[in-house]
């Protein structure tokens, strides 16, 4: 028992009530207490790892030097394949930049925020913004600067929000939660926007594989000099299927690598090692495994067009999703966009997640249709036509 004048318990710092709450763990509970939801929530593929990066784990298990810390930047035969890998299918200009290798790309978005924070200093996140970037400025004591610039980024607006204390302007193309493909010309002029500002462009490119429209997926790190300004983040959690195996990278300028090593090697020491062999072998697997795949997902797609894209219906898709595989919805409803998400898994059983996570206001919806095959997709659409067609008829005093 304490004694008189004891201390209350100690609570989690005053600075953590300003991060949001995480969406996806809330959206699990939500469906987790109604069976039988289909999600088009959590961002996944359906498919998993290409068979040889499952020989080479089980392979690697043997290998007694496995059992040892390895490099903070990642094993150099992973680093070199990463650097094969982007040169080859993305063209990067690797020059004056240096290969990570970490915990998935939200680990190393992380990283980046601890490197270029100090406390009050700013990045620029167009809206609508991934919320895992939001919340990673916000932890290492920086400020996200969410800025209404259109689903395709208006350079200028994002000028205009520049301060003393920016450090770093963020896109993420193909986008999520919108779908949208970036086009070449304003990921040039964001670059350029950097370059001439002394800030960093760090392009957070997940699914750079994931493009469905007429409009090509382009880096901003294939620009000759780029790397002196430019990080670019990625990732096998998509292309690759491997999500829970938690391996991605940052190509980053070289002079941030000293930084870099102080906060990876504090959090992490290494990237995992078994996982890392994986990693080679699914790269291995080339990029037409990826992208049969992805072709795939052309159906599902169609699916989420033909049910989301009536005349007269009151919702409206946000962008073309012609990228990754999210849709964004935006919805006559008086109702907030957590409300409706809660009243779509609780009262038809299935699963959005709410836009205000992702920066966005009124009642706006990301849909994601990677992880359902076309039977169980055709029946979540339909459960989300009719709730959708519901909500739209809810005043705001339901």
């Amino acid at each position: 028992m304490a004694g008189a004048g004891a201390r209350p318990p100690i609570e989690a710092a005053a600075r953590l009530k300003a991060v949001q709450s995480p969406v996806i763990p809330v959206m699990g509970e939500l469906i987790r207490q109604t069976p039988g939801t289909l999600s088009l929530g959590q961002g996944m593929v359906h498919w998993g790892p290409p068979a040889a990066a499952l020989e080479a784990a089980r392979d690697a298990i043997g290998d007694g030097d496995l059992h040892a810390y390895g490099p903070m930047a990642g094993d150099p035969a992973l680093r070199d394949a990463v650097g094969r890998w982007l040169q080859q299918h993305h063209r990067l200009d690797l020059s004056g930049s240096a290969v990570l290798i970490t915990a998935g790309s939200n680990m190393a978005f992380q990283t980046l925020a601890q490197v270029l924070c100090d406390p009050g200093d700013e990045c620029i996140l167009p809206v609508p913004y991934y919320f895992n970037h939001a919340m990673a400025i916000q932890l290492a004591g920086g400020v996200p600067v969410a800025v209404e610039a259109g689903v395709i980024p208006d350079p200028e607006r994002l000028a205009a929000a520049i301060t003393p204390r920016t450090r770093a302007i963020v896109t993420i193309s193909p986008n999520n939660p919108s779908g949208a493909v970036l086009p070449r010309a304003v990921l040039e002029a964001i670059n350029r926007l950097c370059a001439d500002r002394g800030l960093l462009h760090i392009s957070d490119e997940a699914y750079a594989l994931f493009a469905h429209g007429d409009t090509a997926v382009w880096s901003p790190g294939q620009g000759s000099g780029s790397g002196a300004h430019t990080v670019t983040l990625g990732s096998l959690s998509k292309s690759h299927g491997m999500a829970g195996w938690r391996i991605g990278w940052a190509v980053v300028p070289e002079r941030l690598l000293g930084a870099i090593a102080k906060v990876q090697d504090t959090v992490l020491i290494c990237p995992p090692r078994l996982n890392q062999r994986a990693a080679e072998a699914a790269l291995a697997a080339g990029a037409p495994w990826c992208h049969s795949r992805i072709q795939a997902l052309g159906q599902q797609r169609q699916q989420v067009l033909a049910a989301l894209e009536p005349a007269n219906a009151p919702w409206r898709l946000l962008a073309p999703p012609d990228g990754a595989f999210y849709a964004l919805l935006e919805l006559e409803c008086p109702l907030s966009a957590d409300v409706a998400m809660e009243r779509l898994i609780r009262k038809h059983r299935v699963a959005l997640v709410s836009g205000s996570s992702f920066g966005l206001r009124g009642c706006c919806l990301r849909l994601s249709y990677g992880m359902l095959q076309p039977p169980d997709l055709a029946e979540a659409l339909e459960r989300l036509r009719q709730g959708l067609l519901s909500l739209a008829e809810t005043s705001a005093t339901d």
